[in-house]
């Protein structure tokens, strides 16, 4: 059964059609790349992008390949299961890796470089475990759309010194969705993930109780049937995101009923839909 059966929703990855892109050459050239480094640890999250390079690494490498799920407070955890069960697809071996954001104050004071500070304690992590078991080189996912984005992240796994395959090979987003179907994943629509921290407004402090709440009100909307779904802190006030498409539907007095109940029952005092509908990384539209 597939990981992922529903849409892919991101804007800038809606087209699942082969672009113009040789996807067997491409497919190679990453492949050789990776047997050119030796033994790789793979920073994974359960995407498609950082799924991909797994899957790469897995078939450049076979066991001199290893991917590493960091366990934190922000990951979903729908997410995490997911994670695993693609490691499981792909065939490579996956270390949990345990580790606290929230231990890191400027991480927990929620800046707008937020993601600044979570990939630098995540290069910590990682590098000292590739060190002991290894690998000389650690690969993410980040592929040639991010870079068009708000990233402050990229900027720390630069100075940790990450490799990004998908960046080095040319690949976006649709590249990396259309190399995935090529190559048979089954979580290749898969939306684009996040942690919990990015539905949380810049500035307001980011506690454990609050990740909670959102990853138990996201749940709560999903099993109402809308699989696409953020849910947006502002300081007790829920904002939720779902596809243009599916605002009539959660407005609808017989279901948005069920949504209230859903969400304050998650602990949230106000819930709104945002009639934009869902965009990746919404928060950022207020720097």
């Amino acid at each position: 059964m597939p990981l992922w059966s529903g849409p892919a929703f991101d804007a800038e990855v809606m087209s699942l059609e082969t672009p113009r892109l040789d996807l067997d050459a491409t497919y190679r050239d990453v492949v050789a790349s990776m047997r050119a480094r030796g033994r790789i640890l793979v920073a994974f999250s359960g995407g498609v992008d950082s799924g991909l390079v797994a899957k790469l690494a897995r078939d450049a490498l076979g066991d001199a390949a290893l991917a590493v799920l960091a366990d934190a407070e922000s990951l979903p955890r729908h997410e995490f299961q997911e994670a695993v069960e693609e490691a499981r697809e792909i065939g490579i071996p996956l270390k949990v890796l345990p580790v606290s954001e929230l231990a890191n104050d400027a991480y927990a004071a929620n800046p707008s470089n937020r993601c600044y500070f979570c990939r630098k304690e995540l290069g910590r992590s990682l590098r000292p475990l590739a060190e002991e078991l290894g690998f000389g080189t650690i690969a993410d996912g980040v592929n040639l759309s991010d870079l068009g984005d708000y990233r402050p992240g990229i900027q720390a796994m630069n100075e940790e010194g990450f490799w990004h395959p998908l960046v080095e090979h040319r690949l976006g987003k649709a590249e990396v969705r259309a190399l995935a179907r090529h190559l048979g994943l089954s979580f290749h629509a898969k939306p684009s993930n996040a942690c919990l921290s990015s539905r949380i407004a810049y500035g307001e402090v980011i506690t454990l109780e609050k990740l909670q709440r959102v990853d138990e009100a996201e749940a709560a909307v999903r099993a109402l049937g809308f699989p696409v779904v953020r849910v947006r802190a502002h300081e007790g006030v829920a904002r939720i995101e779902v596809p243009r498409e599916d605002i009539p539907r959660i407005t609808a007095p017989e279901v948005s009923e069920k949504v209230l109940a859903a969400v304050r029952g998650a602990g949230f005092v106000y819930v709104t839909v945002d009639l934009r509908g869902y965009r990746s990384g919404s928060m950022n539209e207020e720097l």
